[in-house]
């Protein structure tokens, strides 16, 4: 890792024989939904879109290509993603144009001055995104809120987006894009001292002039969630009924539309910074729960009451360590005819409690271990998922030991960490959402993915 002097963090990974000839860029940025301003939410969102203008022209694209088209051009491919705490921007390119690429990528940054024309293009995209928003990331968002009021989904709110400004957009970017909050990452078929002395000439001047931000970190997260309790206490009030569950809390929240009848429960997991291994543990609980546990139950009768369907994620809509704290467990589960949603948690806290009280077998440990190695060894083929793996670790989890530690990480995880992070579920805070079909009804989302 290298930092430029004003700041940027550029990590460059030189792997030629698995590169092929091809180079990934990854551009990190501590910019989310969480830093949207209050009355724009989705300014985030929106800033990512204007960084892919549709047509060109002005000092920063003389020849009136967009970067996507430039892309293309090369015969690369690009796209991106706003999260709850960063974006990131990650290109592919042959390694030959590795150079052109960095020097686009700095000229977009360098010459961000979107017109009102474009930013109510590029709204009414937002606004069809969100509208198109599955049902899954409606159902993790809600639970994400429900846990910890205040937070923000990264699609935003079309109604805020209406009326913004571009004078609005230029200061959140250049607030929140600056040097100290990105993280550029470069992997492939490369020579790193080539690529440094590339970018050190590209990106002299990104992210300055101007003040700093300064980077979230996971300690200051909790600090601003610390001094927010009174404020929390009336959003639950208002969204939903907290009550005791054994030594949980559950908040009953705002029932939503769904196709089928189901159960969203959601629960807060540990910090991946300061409580790695309790973090893990319940990766793998989570694939103990849904590849073996839950979906024998769905296949069967359970004291009269069924399940049809269930699913368990770990992590910001299903991936894991892709997002710093706050993130959450989501179990999904569809009602059979007769099935309540009481009964529905109930059979969900019986399977928890059954790996709680352990010990899990070994076996079953160690094929949900083997289900996440070989999910993390096919991303790792991939040149731009490692590149946006390397800028991840390196804005949102200080101290990681990267992307290549965490094979090792995940085999020492312990059958007992694994009942340990079962047992920290069914004592910790949770959220229940009634899934309801509501016939006639538009599935509007209330909360987004990503875009």
């Amino acid at each position: 890792m290298s930092v430029l002097p004003g700041g940027l963090r550029v990590c460059v990974e030189s792997v030629p024989h698995h590169g092929r000839g091809l180079a990934a860029v990854a551009l990190t940025v501590a910019a989310g939904g969480d830093d949207d301003p209050a009355g724009r939410h989705g300014t985030a969102h929106l800033v990512e879109h204007l960084m892919f203008p549709r047509s060109g022209g002005g000092s920063a694209d003389p020849a009136g290509e967009g970067y996507a088209a430039l892309v293309a051009g090369a015969g690369g491919v690009c796209n991106a993603e706003t999260h709850r705490d960063h974006t990131v921007f990650h290109t592919t390119v042959p390694a030959q144009s590795l150079p052109d690429a960095l020097a686009w990528e700095a000229r977009r940054l360098l010459g961000f001055a979107p017109t009102e024309d474009v930013i109510r293009t590029e709204t009414d995209v937002i606004g069809e995104e969100i509208r198109g928003a599955g049902d899954a990331g409606r159902y993790w968002e809600s639970a994400l809120g429900a846990l910890y009021p205040g937070s923000r989904d990264s699609f935003g709110t079309a109604a805020e987006l209406a009326g913004i400004t571009a004078g609005e957009v230029e200061a959140f970017f250049r607030a929140r894009y600056t040097a100290p909050r990105m993280v550029l990452s470069v992997v492939g078929d490369v020579d790193p001292a080539g690529v440094m002395g590339v970018v050190g000439e590209v990106f002299r001047g990104v992210g300055m002039p101007g003040a700093a931000g300064e980077v979230r970190t996971a300690e200051a997260v909790r600090a601003v969630r610390e001094t927010s309790a009174a404020e929390e206490t009336r959003t639950a009030t208002e969204t939903g009924v907290a009550t005791e569950t054994g030594a949980a809390t559950e908040t009953r929240t705002a029932p939503l539309p769904a196709a089928r009848p189901g159960v969203a429960v959601g629960h807060p997991l540990p910090d991946p910074v300061a409580d790695r291994p309790a973090y893990l543990a319940q990766a793998v609980l989570a694939q103990v729960l849904g590849r073996s546990r839950l979906p024998a139950l769905a296949r069967s009768a359970r004291d009269g009451h069924r399940l049809t369907s269930a699913t368990v994620t770990c992590g910001y809509h299903g991936q894991w360590l892709a997002s710093a704290a706050p993130d959450l467990t989501l179990a999904v589960l569809g009602r059979a005819p007769g099935t309540d949603v009481g009964a529905a948690v109930g059979i969900w806290r019986s399977v928890l409690r059954a790996v709680a009280d352990g010990p899990l077998p070994e076996a079953e440990h160690r094929r949900a271990v083997n289900s996440l190695l070989i999910a993390w060894h096919r991303q790792a083929d991939s040149l731009p998922t490692r590149a946006v793996a390397l800028g991840r670790d390196a804005l949102l989890l200080p101290g990681s030991a990267g992307p290549d530690a965490l094979p090792a990480e995940l085999r020492r995880t312990t059958p007992a960490e694994v009942s340990a992070a079962a047992r920290a579920l069914l004592e910790g805070p949770v959220t229940v959402t009634e899934l309801a079909p509501q016939a006639d009804t538009e599935l509007v989302p209330q909360k987004g993915t990503v875009g």
